[in-house]
């Protein structure tokens, strides 16, 4: 079997490279990223194909004031011309074409035309979902959902119709398509793993309580929340830190509630993210809508019991009750139920972070998650 991928970026489509190259699966992989980046990430050079000044336009483009962008549509240019830059690198020798969603349209007719078997791998619910329960929570905070580019929007679930298979990380990302018609069928379900190299406990220096939320300090992810459930308990010797970038929707937010323990720490390069997950005590991802949040996997191959919403895909890696608690969306007496929790049992939170160790050292690496990809490539081509 021989499998092409093609990405804008990078994403998981390294890891999954990776995989399929171990096995002797991968034909190519054509990326935006340049050939000695990829290099790096150990993809051999001759199975590279980099369309590289595609990604030079595109962080030019996010370098560019929101002032100055006026209402012109270049990113979804840019990931037009990737799409179909794409179709010159696919070839017939490929078994399986593999293209991230709303960028992969024609590239996919070309690999279908080649008889390729067709995936869509999409790591969020699916997009008129997303897009549903977005808007609805921006106005709950009284401001205004903009659609981003809505060509990307429509070329997306025209993907969705078109291909043979769409690949998705989580039993909420399954359950969205599902209700929305796609068959179950049709889905490739495989949760992401992680990389037990880079992620990996060592010494906390203190013994204060820490609450850690990584990733986008934005309203889809639900922070909104975590400040509120950890002002309100007001626990001494505690503190919640936030990693990653801070969105401008939700600076008032975090004014409102101001407190010199919830500090921003900023974003890091995923290397140093290690240290700061085995400086806290609880991981927590309050996310509105996450297809699968990888940073759960991270913070328990750090040793972290996790706290998660039931749109986070946390359910397919935490065992609740044994590595974490799975939470409803927007809940803030159960985000204060569990904080509490872990606040009060060190003994049962130092057990429950020794059970999430274990759990991604034994079931949560790439090498588990390539296997598992393979094998239901390998299926649905037999199946073809």
């Amino acid at each position: 079997m021989k499998v092409t991928i093609s990405v804008f970026g990078r994403f998981h489509a390294f890891n999954l490279a990776q995989q399929l190259q171990q096995k002797q699966c991968l034909k190519a992989l054509i990326s935006t990223y340049p050939t000695f980046i990829i290099n790096r990430y150990g993809i051999e050079h001759e199975l590279i194909r980099s369309i590289w000044h595609l990604e030079v336009l595109i962080r030019a483009w996010r370098r560019v004031p929101i002032w100055l962008r006026g209402t012109n549509n270049l990113p979804f240019l840019f990931r037009d011309r990737f799409d179909r830059a794409a179709q010159d690198y696919i070839s017939s020798g490929s078994d399986v074409f593999v293209g991230w969603s709303s960028l992969c349209l024609y590239s996919l007719r070309k690999a279908k035309e080649l008889g390729a078997l067709t995936v869509v791998d999409h790591g969020s619910s699916h997009r008129q979902y997303q897009t549903q329960i977005l808007q609805e929570e921006y106005e709950r905070w009284g401001l205004n959902f903009n659609l981003p580019y809505a060509e990307m929007y429509e070329r997306e679930l025209q993907e969705y119709a078109e291909a043979d298979r769409i690949a998705v990380p989580s039993l909420f990302s399954k359950r969205t398509f599902v209700e929305r018609g796609i068959s179950e069928k049709k889905l490739i379900y495989v949760p992401y793993g992680t990389s037990l190299t880079e992620f990996y406990p060592v010494p906390k220096l203190d013994k204060i309580f820490r609450v850690i939320h990584c990733g986008g300090i934005i309203l889809r992810k639900g922070v909104q929340y975590l400040v509120k459930a950890f002002c309100e308990l007001k626990l001494p010797d505690a503190e919640l830190w936030l990693v990653g970038s801070l969105a401008p929707e939700m600076k008032p937010i975090l004014a409102k509630y101001e407190n010199e323990r919830i500090i921003l720490k900023g974003k890091y390069p995923q290397s140093q993210l290690h240290w700061f997950y085995s400086q806290c005590s609880v991981f927590c991802l309050a996310s509105i809508e996450d297809g699968f949040g990888m940073v759960i996997a991270q913070a328990m191959a750090c040793g972290l019991p996790v706290i998660h919403t039931t749109n986070t895909g946390g359910e397919d890696i935490v065992r609740d009750g044994v590595d974490g608690f799975c939470i409803p969306i927007r809940d803030v007496e159960a985000l204060k139920e569990k904080i509490l929790f872990f606040y009060e049992n060190p003994a049962g939170r130092s057990h429950m972070g020794d059970n999430a160790l274990k759990q991604a050292r034994n079931s949560l690496s790439w090498n588990d998650y390539g296997e598992k990809m393979i094998a239901a490539y390998s299926t649905a081509l037999a199946a073809k």
